[in-house]
Parts: structure tokens; C-alpha cells; sequence
């Protein structure tokens, strides 16, 4: 029967298709007594091999579809689930003990994982520890008879239901597979509905009940503009949305035409629009895009995907090939930004009352110097190869900002004596929090660039969780509040003469797009999928017209919705 799911419009589009749950079943493990201890063993072994052959399958997915970088974890969940170090004991507690294979592996899993924790200094051992966490996960499934959803195992297009997406989750999401997302938590702003809009998929976050109610292979329609899905719609409404999906193609394949084309407004005013990207795997798409530049590399992605804390020359390689691609277009590298909502899986986490507010970003690079300095060292060897700016992620205060440009300065100066080839790099900071918009002059005269990221600042300006659907109402961009922090933050950066640029969501959002431009701000970076609609409606702008409409929201509104209505009543041609 036909029924309707509510949630958040995450990532614009319609999309029709098949429900695929990704969603952990539970796996109770209940001790047993074992008389035919040769059977139970074997039984063991055969789950070892129906392991083995789905991550091998995983592996070969993954590096076909999303290159080898993100295949490196299944190779050593390869070795590990062949490691005598695994089998053995397990084989012994077994005949030992006389319990089945599954108790047994729980046992040995719980002991392993207790030694390792203890070695939280370790990156190598807490790699290992995670690895063996996903294999154990894997060979207890295949004893219970149990399939784990994974999505490299899927083969047909399917609408990925799930509680909430996080990073380690999303490594294999392939988008030839993958149709839209509805998910029961997450915001506009959540790791869901960034995914999704970099995927260029429809999504629907904060539904509360969708792993309750739909069924894998339920048919469903995503409506990512309106916020909601149809379950089990009839095939007149089957035939409609596949209508809308073929003219949504199409619309893109026009857009396609202005992809190598500068960005110009109505009335010659030229701005950059760049991409926000998280892996290397995102380069096509950003390629694809039309970005004229990088305005965002998430770093901690590269972190979150390993399984260990990624070494100098592991992020060496990783940024050179970055630059080296986008030569000689710039790049800007977001240093280290984890805690809050991305807490790194080998890190043991910070027991924070309020993570968003404890111990992220550049207070841990700052706290935990070693992995700031070695990221540092990377990025300044890669300058030599592209046009390099780093930017520092939630500075609050000075100090803060002058403790890491005098780390950063000191790490310069050391391979600048051991001769190592390195270019200019620009050096500025993100505009994240309340406190340092508000002292934005004081910034802007101590960095090269400076960033907006509306994500955190909205968040904080209006104390509302974006990850929060119970206060997703609050969360609102186009509060006049905001406004006026993003526009002293603009005019602040104009004054001393560096450029400014947005690399929050709201950068590629069309209602904010026109007040943004009559702001005056430089440079707008957005997901890949985002931009050429971006250039598109630029084109179609008045720049110096603008001007008025930002002022106005700035200095006279009182809500978001009049915000919204005079974007509107001014450019109705444009929006629609």
C-alpha cells in the first residue's frame, strides 16, 4: 500500500528504484557445547573462506570502480583473515574449550581487541586492530548465516536506506550503482547530505523511521527537492518520475556545453567557482564539473579511510598527485579538521560532553603536534608540484592561528635547510566561529586568504546541531544573523586587500547565491555536481544590481523568510 516518508531535502533530483538496506543485523552469539570438534572446525574454515571471497570481491569492485587507493583496506582484510594469528588460536580454544566456532571467535576477538587498545601509540597495531574488527565482524556472519549489507557487493541500481551514512561506511559507494539516500538522522549539513550532493544524488535525511519501514527491494521514489519519499508508488507515478530522472539527464547534458567557460555575471563581474572534494576518487568529478579551482580539500578523509594515522609520504603522494592534476589551478588544503562529528575509528575518543564544542579541528593539531607537523611536511613537499594555499580549520583566537603559521613557519625552515624543492604557498584560515568573524579584521591583516565555512558558523551563530533533525528548524542560512557575520566577514577581507572566499554548503545554495555575489565575495566552492548550475545562474545576474538586495537583507530583515521572499521578488526570472 502506497504511504509517505517525511524528511529533509538533502540533495536536490528524483530518482525511482529498489530499496537497499544498509543497515548491521544483529549478531547474537550464543556459547554451545560441541561433541564433533573436526566438523566445528571445518565449519570455521569454510566461513574463513566465504569470507575471504566476499572481501576479494569487495577488493576487486572497489579498485575497478574507485581506484586503488580505496582498495588498500581489503587487501589487508586479505591477509588478515588467512593470518595464523587469527586461525590458530581460535582452532585451539575450539578443541581446548569444546564450544563452537563462533563463541570461540568472540573470545579470542575480545582478547585481541583488549591488547591492542592498550597500544593507543601504536599506528601500526591500531591499524591491525581495525582491520581485525572487520574480519571477525565478517567470519562471525558467515557463521551465523547472516548477510552483511555492503555496497560493493550490489550489482543492480538501488536507493541505499541506512540509519545514518558515515565516511567508513560510504568507502565503496559506487554512483553507477547507487540511485539516492534516505537516511533516519542527519541535516542539510550532515555527512549524508554532502555525500549525496557530491554524488549528484537525490537524498532525503532525517525521516526518523526509514529502517523501520521499508524492506530491502521495496520500490520507492526520492524526491531530494521536496524532502520526501513515495513507497510503493503505481506505475503512473513509476512513469513520472522516470520522466523527470531522463529530463533531469538531459538538463545536465546542456549544462555539460559551459563547463570549460570562466564565470562571469550578467554584468562582466568575474568570480571563481571551485570544488569541495574529500578524496582523491573525487578528481573526475571535479574535473567533470567545470571547477576552476579546489576551494576545499577535506583532509580528514584521507584519515578516516585509513585504518592508521597516513604517514608523511603517504599524504605526500596524495597531495602531489592533487596538485600535479590541477596544475595550474589552486588548491586549497583544510589541515586536519576531526573531532565532533568525525572522530578518527584508530584514535581513541575524548569522553566530551559536547564534542562540537570540545576538542577538534586545530585545537587537536595544536594538542597533538606530531601529526600536525608531519602533515605540514607533506604539504609544503607537494607545493613544488601545483599552486598550494593551506587553510586551518576553526580558529577561535589569534593565538591560535600565530601558534600554528609559527609551526607551519618552522617546518619550512627545516626543509628549506635540507634543501628541499617546495613553491609558494599561501597560508589562511577558515571563518567558522562566531568569535572570529566578529574580530575578522583583526584575521584578515595575519593571513593570506580567508574562507568562510557556513556549516559550522550557522550551527553555532544559531546553537542548533546540524546533525539534529529535532532542531533542524533552526538551522536556517539565511538568517539575518548569519548574514550580517558572512557580509562583515566579506567586507573585512576587502579591506586589507586578500581575497574571500565560501566553502560551506550555502556557497552553491540559489537562494544565497544572488546575495552572496551582491556582497562581493570572490570565490564560491561547492560540491562538483553544484557548480556548472552555479555558473549558469551567475551568468544570468546582475552583480552591481546586487548590491542593494544584500544590503537590504542585511541590514533590514528580521527572518529567513523575508530573506527568501526578497531573493525572490528580485531575481523571479531567474529561480522560478
Amino acid at each position: 500500500m502506497k504511504t509517505m516518508l517525511k524528511g529533509i531535502a538533502a540533495s536536490d533530483g528524483l530518482t525511482c528504484g529498489r530499496v537497499f538496506r544498509l543497515v548491521d543485523p544483529q549478531l547474537e552469539i550464543h556459547q554451545r557445547s560441541i561433541q564433533n570438534l573436526d566438523k566445528e572446525i571445518e565449519r570455521f574454515h569454510q566461513a574463513l573462506v566465504a569470507a575471504a571471497s566476499d572481501i576479494e570481491t569487495i577488493k576487486t569492485r572497489v579498485n575497478k570502480n574507485l581506484g586503488a587507493d580505496r582498495a588498500q583496506v581489503f587487501i589487508a582484510q586479505m591477509a588478515m583473515v588467512r593470518d595464523a594469528e587469527l586461525v590458530d588460536p581460535v582452532t585451539a580454544l575450539i578443541q581446548e574449550k569444546r564450544i563452537n566456532a563462533e563463541a570461540a571467535l568472540l573470545t579470542v576477538t575480545h582478547d585481541a581487541e583488549q591488547r591492542l587498545t592498550s597500544l593507543q601509540n601504536n599506528p601500526y597495531l591500531q591499524q591491525r586492530l581495525a582491520t581485525y574488527r572487520a574480519v571477525t565482524k565478517r567470519v562471525t556472519a558467515k557463521l551465523l548465516g547472516v548477510d552483511l549489507p555492503d555496497l560493493a557487493l550490489v550489482t543492480d541500481p538501488v536507493v541505499v536506506v541506512a540509519h545514518d551514512l558515515v565516511a567508513s561506511e560510504t568507502i565503496a559507494v559506487n554512483p553507477q550503482q547507487v540511485l539516492g539516500f534516505i537516511t533516519d538522522t542527519g541535516g542539510r549539513t550532515s555527512h549524508s547530505s554532502i555525500l549525496a550532493r557530491s554524488l549528484n544524488l537525490p537524498a532525503v535525511v532525517g525521516t526518523q523511521v526509514a529502517t523501520q519501514q521499508l524492506g530491502n527491494g521495496d520500490m520507492v521514489i526520492v524526491n531530494g527537492s521536496q524532502g520526501n519519499v513515495v513507497v510503493a508508488p503505481d506505475d503512473d507515478e513509476v512513469a513520472t518520475a522516470k520522466q523527470e530522472m531522463a529530463k533531469r539527464r538531459q538538463n545536465q547534458e546542456r549544462l555539460a556545453s559551459i563547463r570549460h567557460h570562466g564565470t562571469v555575471s550578467k554584468d562582466g563581474v568575474g568570480v571563481t567557482l571551485a570544488a569541495n572534494m574529500g578524496t582523491v576518487a573525487d578528481l573526475p568529478r571535479v574535473e567533470a564539473g567545470g571547477a576552476e579551482a579546489i576551494g576545499l580539500l577535506r583532509t580528514e578523509f584521507m584519515y578516516l579511510d585509513a585504518h592508521h594515522l597516513p604517514s608523511e609520504d603517504e599524504q605526500f603522494t596524495i597531495y602531489r598527485r592533487i596538485l600535479t592534476t590541477m596544475a595550474p589551478r589552486p588548491v586549497v588544503i583544510r589541515t586536519l579538521d576531526v573531532g565532533g562529528d568525525k572522530p578518527l575509528p584508530y584514535r581513541p575518543a575524548q569522553d566530551e560532553a559536547n564534542p562540537f564544542m570540545g576538542s577538534r579541528a586545530i585545537r587537536q593539531s595544536l594538542a597533538h603536534q606530531q601529526v600536525f607537523r608531519s602533515q605540514l611536511r607533506a604539504l609544503i613537499r607537494a607545493s613544488a608540484y601545483g599552486k598550494l594555499r593551506i587553510m586551518f580549520p576553526m580558529i577561535t583566537t589569534l593565538d591560535e592561528l600565530r601558534q600554528a603559521k609559527a609551526i607551519y613557519a618552522d617546518e619550512r625552515a627545516k626543509l628549506t635547510t635540507a634543501r628541499v624543492a617546495m613553491g609558494k604557498i599561501d597560508v589562511g584560515m577558515m571563518v567558522e566561529v562566531p568569535a572570529a568573524a566578529l574580530l575578522a579584521d583583526r584575521f584578515a591583516a595575519e593571513v593570506d586568504f580567508m574562507s568562510i565555512g557556513t556549516n559550522d558558523l550557522i550551527g553555532y551563530t544559531l546553537a542548533a546541531d546540524r546533525t539534529n533533525q529535532d532542531v533542524a528548524y533552526l538551522y536556517q542560512p539565511y538568517h539575518p544573523a548569519v548574514l550580517r557575520l558572512v557580509d562583515r566577514v566579506i567586507s573585512a577581507a576587502h579591506a586589507a586587500g586578500i581575497p574571500i572566499a565560501m566553502c560551506g554548503e550555502m556557497a552553491g545554495d540559489p537562494i544565497a547565491v544572488p546575495l552572496l555575489l551582491g556582497m562581493g565575495l570572490d570565490e564560491f566552492s561547492m560540491a562538483p555536481n553544484a557548480i556548472l548550475k552555479t555558473r549558469e545562474l551567475i551568468s544570468h545576474l546582475d552583480a552591481h544590481e546586487l548590491t542593494s538586495l544584500a544590503e537590504t537583507a542585511v541590514n533590514s530583515a528580521s527572518t529567513s523568510q523575508e530573506v527568501v521572499t526578497m531573493v525572490q521578488a528580485a531575481v523571479p526570472d531567474v529561480l522560478g
